[in-house]
């Protein structure tokens, strides 16, 4: 079955008309004759949105109840029964209400998209997983409903739907968005033009992204070489030299000018090994490069100016920066240098930048790089010196008398030069040719091809074989420079890249990503399979071309042990290059297997914990909780003793210890199930608004009377907490502190509000905890001090911080003044979260609950 297409309206915030522009999507589908329901859509009671569902068919929603509330949510069953053509379904990173199909909405899309049935949702940029730290870093606020970026980046149509921050807050004013009693606190808090404009540069730049991702996926597909300049993207040409850094920083103030401005830094490890490159220095420019921004490369190429425009090209450049050549005036006699070559090659549509710097002419540390064993220039002066030049000197000789052993000589040269120039084929020849001139004009008979004298056929034949063993000697010098210099650029990528895997600093994508760039191939993928017979599977893949389900069906094939291949598209490698390619195999195989090991020892790690606190809770269950059965099960056994005649006043007291004991009991199997329920991550607060002054009054029910000294103003805000958990928290902070208080000192709560949050703190007068302490006393089964085995299990404060973390609000101890502890517990106002943000798309009705 065909899977269904999923087409995605893109928000910046709340109100920007995604929903509005879903459900008109929806009617002109419908009047295209197109089957077409709302599988799930809220309307926040926004009259436009609403007039919109009038007309479509709606799928009635699931009711599912949760503490006591009642929810209503996308009925994936029904939809599917339904089997619509297309679906609209809001809010796509909507968290579903406990007892759901599908823990996540996007899960149901999933579900619906796999039977074929296409979706059109609407998400927020603030949703996006990958952008959670960046929206709180900007807005202050924690997104707890969040949709991974494949899902989204996975969609056949992604559409923007794009307000300015200027008209997005004159719709919140007018009442458009939000009701009226929400419109100023969320005016000033969220919807600041401020936090407006970074998030639609968000947005913005997010959509860019995905469109450069289908375009480089046209460009591969279609095989189109041509340098698109759809944004500016620069390329940067390091050589390794103290150069790099001015030409990356004049790299990124060019991007700057551009919008979407891109830099990518390269060094070509040139086979020949000749260029002055210093690893360290190559490491300082990588690590600037990648502060402002940009990303650097590491390919291998003979020949420098071929591989950097292949590379331009290859990734859309539209500009590359050079330095100036470093190369002595005289060092020009053997070419013109990468940076005259690029622009000589370039064409109309890259632009090449030569930036001066203080290094220009002074040398480099190494000879300069002449080709690949001999270069081809190279080659041509020496088959032209091998043939020309013999019949140069033989004319020249012919005007004048060195005799026969000097002619022998200046011929010896000629050889000489051409096979220091050519190598061996060149030598060879002039060697012949040479030999044949000596016989014909200078060795008697003359003009003939005999040799009279056995002498001089010695001579020749020395001269003949002094030319072959000079072109040989320089020709396997080539050879085993070549070899060298090939060697020590290979030694080059595999310290660079091994050094990277032993910091932990290369993922498995991104070695893929290096392997595909080294060698200029589409793609790169890693395939494992479990036995021998079992199907292949993709690990890890890098790059545009099509997914590979045998290691056969690749250009390039690497195995790796029995069952694991390095599979590449693209070209075939040459037989040298398998070499490096096997060593990046092996580097693959050891980066998935510390991945795997990484994830055994997480998984070793919370089945420590878990049983660190399985053992404490069986200490605590031997001691602390059998305590208290202990002294009611006297206390009964007492009351039901006939041999003792007990006064009203025993009576009593009796049953005063037995209710002390079963409080104490309620209190110890209370906080053990919460720490329990904290450790498993089922803990899901339900949100809403709420005064403080509510709640607070409500956890003194626990201490004695006259022991807390109450101060809460009822002109708070109101904060957005679970009632439960807030009052769980602050029973415990008071029972604390309560305990340590010496006798006669009450405890003082107060709460006040401070910007966009409001804080309780809990007051104590009691020892204090010194600052190392601070931090221990809220993990589970910590006690302070000398506290007797009676006082409880150490579990208050820790369920407290976990219940205060769970509501996005945090518990921290501080110094009383004078002397004491307090408790600062930090929880957020109303007003600086607005209850639809984190509904998804458009938002939530104010009476709809959020759970996290």
């Amino acid at each position: 079955m065909a899977r269904g297409k999923l087409r995605i309206y893109l928000g910046a915030a709340p109100g920007v008309g995604k929903t509005y522009a879903m459900l008109a999507e929806a009617h002109r589908r419908v009047e295209r004759g197109t089957d077409c329901v709302v599988a799930f859509v809220e309307h926040h009671g926004r009259p436009r949105t609403e007039v919109l569902l009038h007309g479509l068919e709606q799928v009635p929603r699931r009711q599912l109840e949760h503490r006591g509330a009642v929810f209503g949510e996308m009925d994936v069953e029904a939809v599917l029964r339904r089997r619509p053509a297309v679906a609209l379904v809001d809010e796509l990173a909507h968290v579903n209400v406990p007892g759901s199909r599908n823990t996540k909405r996007w899960q149901d899309v999933e579900e619906l998209l796999a039977t074929g049935i296409d979706v059109v949702s609407t998400v927020n940029i603030q949703h996006l997983e990958s952008l959670g730290d960046v929206v709180e870093s900007i807005t202050g606020v924690r997104q707890r409903e969040t949709v991974p970026d494949e899902v989204v980046r996975r969609a056949d149509q992604i559409e923007l739907v794009d307000m300015s921050p200027e008209a997005l807050r004159r719709r919140m004013a007018h009442g458009n968005i939000y009701q009226p009693d929400k419109v100023d606190a969320a005016l000033s808090n969220y919807f600041r033009p401020g936090n407006l404009t970074a998030l639609r540069e968000l947005a913005l730049l997010w959509v860019a992204d995905r469109v450069d991702e289908y375009l480089n996926a046209y460009r591969s597909e279609h095989r189109v070489s041509k340098i698109w300049g759809s944004r500016e993207r620069i390329v940067v040409g390091l050589t390794g030299g103290p150069e790099g850094r001015t030409l990356i920083r004049r790299a990124a103030r060019l991007a700057e000018k551009g919008a979407g401005g891109e830099v990518l830094a390269v060094y070509i490890a040139r086979s020949d090994g000749l260029t002055s490159a210093s690893p360290k220095e190559l490491a300082v420019q990588r690590t600037l490069v990648e502060d402002l921004g940009g990303t650097f490369h590491h390919v291998v190429g003979d020949d420098i100016p071929a591989a950097l425009l292949d590379f331009a090209r290859g990734v859309n450049a539209t500009q590359i920066v050079l330095g100036s050549s470093r190369r002595k005036a005289w060092q020009y006699v053997f070419g013109p240098g990468v940076g005259a070559t690029v622009a000589r090659d370039s064409g109309p549509d890259l632009d090449v930048h030569i930036v001066t710097h203080e290094e220009v002419a002074k040398g480099r540390g190494l000879p300069v790089a002449r080709g690949g064993r001999l270069g081809r220039a190279r080659i041509a002066w020496g088959w032209a010196v091998g043939l020309v030049g013999p019949a140069v000197l033989a004319v020249l000789l012919n005007t004048v008398d060195l005799g026969l052993a000097n002619d022998m000589l200046l011929f010896l040269a000629v050889t000489v030069a051409a096979a220091l120039l050519g190598g061996l084929l060149p030598a060879l020849a002039s060697a012949a040719f040479g030999s044949l001139l000596l016989n014909y004009f200078y060795t008697p008979p003359l003009h003939r091809l005999t040799v009279a004298d056995p002498k001089n056929i010695v001579a020749i034949a020395i001269f003949f074989g002094v030319g072959m063993s000079v072109a040989s000697v320089v020709d396997l010098a080539a050879r085993r420079t070549h070899q060298a210099a090939r060697l020590r650029a290979e030694s080059e990528i595999l310290s660079f890249l091994a050094g990277n895997v032993l910091r932990g600093e290369t993922s498995l994508e991104e070695l893929l990503e290096r392997v595909r760039e080294t060698f200029a191939m589409e793609s790169a993928a890693l395939l494992e399979r479990e036995s021998d017979v079992a199907p292949w599977t993709c690990a890890g893949r890098a790059g545009l071309g099509p997914p590979l389900e045998r290691p056969e069906d690749a250009d390039v094939d690497m195995p790796v042990g029995d069952h694991m291949a390095l599979a590449l598209t693209g070209r075939v490698l040459p037989a040298e290059d398998r070499r490096v390619l096997a060593a990046f195999a092996a580097q693959a195989a050891v980066v998935l297997d510390r991945r795997r090991l990484r994830e055994e020892a997480d998984r070793a790690r919370a089945l420590a914990e878990g049983n660190r606190i399985r053992t404490a809770l069986l200490a605590a269950v031997s001691h602390d909780l059998r305590t208290p059965l202990a002294g009611i099960k006297a206390a009964v056994s007492s009351l039901r003793s006939e041999d003792v005649a007990w006064s009203e006043e025993d009576r009593a007291e009796l049953l005063e210890g037995i209710e002390e004991g079963a409080d104490r009991l309620d209190h110890l199997v209370g906080n053990l199930l919460d720490m329990s329920r904290l450790q498993t991550g089922t803990v899901t607060p339900l949100i809403r608004e709420i005064d403080v002054d509510e709640v607070v009054p409500m956890a003194l029910g626990g201490v004695p009377e006259d022991s807390v000294w109450l101060d809460v103003p009822e002109t708070l805000p109101m904060v957005a907490v679970d009632p439960g958990l807030l009052e769980r928290s602050v029973a415990n902070l008071v029972e604390n502190a309560v305990k340590y208080s010496p006798r006669g000192r009450r405890v003082l709560v107060a709460a006040s509000a401070i910007a966009d949050r409001v804080e309780v703190r809990v007051v104590d007068r009691g020892p204090g905890v010194p600052d190392e302490a601070k931090d221990r006393i809220f993990e589970p089964f910590q006690r302070y001090g000398d506290a007797p085995r009676g006082a409880g299990v150490g579990l208050g404060l820790a369920v407290a911080r976990g219940f205060a973390e769970a509501m996005g609000g945090t518990l921290t101890a501080e110094d009383t003044p004078g002397g004491g502890l307090t408790m600062v517990l930090t929880l957020r106002a109303a007003g600086a979260r607005p209850e639809p943000l984190p509904a998804g798309a458009g938002g939530a009705e104010p009476e709809r609950q959020t759970l996290c």
